[in-house]
């Protein structure tokens, strides 16, 4: 696979990345993990508009589906051990530069959400790393998954009236990892990794109807996803190990069950980035890792056995969105280390 870098912007910490579609055409947003700004940028790579400049503390961006540029993002969730203030906020826009921030709901340590789609609704889904703390790395109250359907309209929540989410699943210790997973007959469900192992959350088909939560794996894990990488019809298991660890797994189902099939033999330590699909016709996993040598690596199978391609190093990739444009397949990365927004052409 070749590549051409590009950087298109500077953030400091920037941390979290989302597709956006909004006045007709498609950009993507980059937000902080600290108190920084949140940015519209072209899918060309052009910085287009100013968001907000803080308070920041974004892990997860998602737009509401059928708006015109309105998404919910998190806030306050400057890192582990300073999250107890996190959030869920509705910003719609006004006007260039002008985007309108209320709360959605209070909701300590939210890290990942999510808003999934079945039975002609949408839910949200959000996981809470931890469920409380009283001093730094203090891991003794286990997270948890909660979940709710989502109004169509959501113009009426504010700090004095908000969304109110269940718990579904509890004692979930650093739960850390989400991914999004698109089933065949267009619904969408959740993998959501913690240290207790990677779990499947599948919302109601029918209106009143209940969730379904599978187990993919007791393994511990940081972050998950299925992808069939090998091409052989049948959805294989990558995750990173354990919680933002060095360590990349691979399972295939057999018998109904995940069992470990590869692990990378080189050490990543703080794997931290996730994507998983098709890049250049192929299906590709591409992962970045914040410390040490800092790679960005493109998973792939090829001639029967897994390969990695490193496609830059030294930068320390938070996250990563992959999209196509004019024919090309574009990869950024919130290159979180190094405080660069950066574009890769893959070809």
């Amino acid at each position: 696979m070749n590549v051409k870098k590009k950087v298109i912007g500077e953030l400091e910490r920037c941390y979290s990345l989302a597709m956006l579609h909004y006045q007709g055409k498609d950009h993507f947003l980059c937000a902080a993990e600290k108190v920084n700004n949140c940015y519209l940028i072209s899918l060309d790579g052009e910085i287009e508009e100013t968001v907000w400049e803080g308070p920041g503390g974004v892990m997860t961006m998602v737009q509401v589906p059928g708006t015109d540029g309105q998404f919910l993002a998190t806030r306050k969730f400057y890192s582990p051990n300073d999250s107890k203030d996190a959030s869920i906020v509705v910003v719609t826009p006004k006007g260039k530069n002008d985007w309108e921030v209320r709360t959605l709901t209070n909701l300590p340590f939210v890290h990942r959400f999510d808003i999934l789609q079945a039975g002609g609704k949408n839910y949200i889904i959000a996981c809470a790393l931890k469920d409380g703390h009283e001093y730094k790395e203090d891991w003794r109250f286990p997270g948890k998954v909660f979940v709710g359907e989502l109004p169509a309209d959501l113009s009426g929540y504010n700090d004095d009236n908000q969304l109110k989410l269940t718990p579904i699943k509890d004692n979930m210790l650093k739960n850390h990892g989400y991914y999004r997973h698109y089933e065949k007959d267009g619904s969408t469900s959740s993998i959501v990794s913690c240290d207790g192992g990677v779990f499947q959350f599948f919302p109601p088909k029918e209106a009143g109807g209940d969730w379904r939560i599978e187990e993919l794996t007791g393994d511990a894990a940081s972050d998950g996803l299925l992808l069939d990488i090998n091409g052989d019809g049948a959805e294989e298991l990558c995750t990173i190990a354990p919680f933002h660890g060095d360590t990349v797994n691979i399972y295939q189902k057999k018998d109904g069950k995940f069992v470990l099939d590869y692990t990378y033999p080189e050490k990543l330590d703080f794997l931290h980035a996730i994507f998983g699909g098709e890049i250049c016709g192929r299906p590709t996993w591409i992962l970045g890792h914040r410390k040490g040598e800092r790679y960005l690596l493109a998973f792939t199978y090829e001639n029967g056995a897994y390969t990695a391609q490193k496609l830059d190093e030294g930068c320390g990739a938070a996250n990563v969105l992959h999209y196509v444009h004019n024919g090309k397949d574009i990869l950024i990365a919130a290159n979180r280390e190094v405080n660069e927004i950066a574009m890769y052409e893959l070809s």
